[in-house]
């Protein structure tokens, strides 16, 4: 069985211990055309109360994003973007002892959201959209997502996939770790995640996670994203985004035995479930404890 690598992910406050098990990453959307729950979260109220929640259910970070990246999605004003997540933060401040991770491939509000608490950058885009971002990063200290994405959220589904996913994805993966290298980002606050979903078939999305062991030789920790997608859907006959949790949850697994050391998830007290018992078929050690280390 493949062992993924241990590493420390080094944030503002704290560091986070990547490996003995897996982190669980909340998903907050506070969008209006979200694929999945846009609309729910969109008052600063109610975006708060969600937070809140999706810590209490064990999530160990919070992804706030806000502006839509599900395929189709045009993009929105960055004005727009602070308008949305800026008072979800002003909000939060104080209320989670959990990390805050800010979704966006913009260096305006990765900076805004750096000065009132943010600790981890999620760029979708890889600094291929504002490659300033990877400075924001290095001189606040703030750990950086890189994904990858094939093509731009309008087009991505429509325009020709690749012809070797895992050829694409490492290139363009190396590609985005050189520039956030040359840009000042340490190595130590840097996680790949190969973007399932984002400009690949479902084939190809099946394919990145069977052979997902191959992108840990890239050697960094990586992130897996497959909560609800629509490939998880085509799979299972055509079901909606609600009923694909138990999908969600194998794929879950998948990835934690292929070397995942993050996932990210819209059903965190599911999903808690689910990791626990993948990281104890990965270290039967975990279970003499009884607990959940943080």
């Amino acid at each position: 069985m493949f062992r993924r690598r241990r590493f420390t992910l080094r944030l503002q406050s704290r560091t986070l211990a990547l490996g003995e098990r897996t982190l669980v990453m909340g998903v907050l959307n506070v969008t209006p055309d979200s694929f999945s729950d846009g609309g729910l979260y969109l008052q600063t109220d109610a975006a708060t109360t969600r937070a809140m929640e999706l810590e209490s259910a064990g999530a160990d970070i919070l992804d706030v994003g806000g502006e839509s990246t599900r395929p189709g999605s045009a993009g929105i004003s960055v004005e727009e973007e602070m308008r949305r997540i800026l008072p979800v933060l002003e909000s939060l401040r104080g209320r989670l002892t959990i990390p805050i991770s800010i979704d966006t491939s913009r260096a305006e509000v990765a900076r805004a959201a750096a000065g009132i608490g943010a600790e981890i950058l999620n760029d979708v885009t890889a600094l291929r959209r504002d490659s300033s971002l990877a400075e924001v990063a290095s001189k606040h200290k703030l750990s950086l997502i890189l994904m990858h994405m094939r093509g731009k959220p309008r087009t991505m589904q429509k325009r020709p996939f690749a012809r070797d996913v895992m050829r694409d994805v490492s290139n363009g993966l190396r590609r985005a770790v050189a520039k956030a290298r040359r840009a000042g980002v340490p190595k130590s606050q840097i996680v790949l995640d190969p973007g399932i979903g984002f400009g690949k078939s479902y084939e190809q999305n099946f394919e990145l996670l069977s052979r997902l062991s191959e992108l840990a030789r890239l050697g960094f920790p990586l992130l897996i994203g497959t909560s609800r997608k629509s490939f998880i859907g085509a799979a299972l006959g055509g079901v909606s985004e609600g009923q694909r949790i138990w999908g969600t949850a194998a794929t879950v697994v998948a990835s934690i035995l292929g070397g995942a050391h993050i996932v990210r998830v819209h059903d965190v007290a599911e999903v808690v479930q689910v990791t626990r018992i993948a990281d104890a078929v990965l270290n039967p050690k975990l279970l003499a404890t009884g607990t959940r280390p943080r």
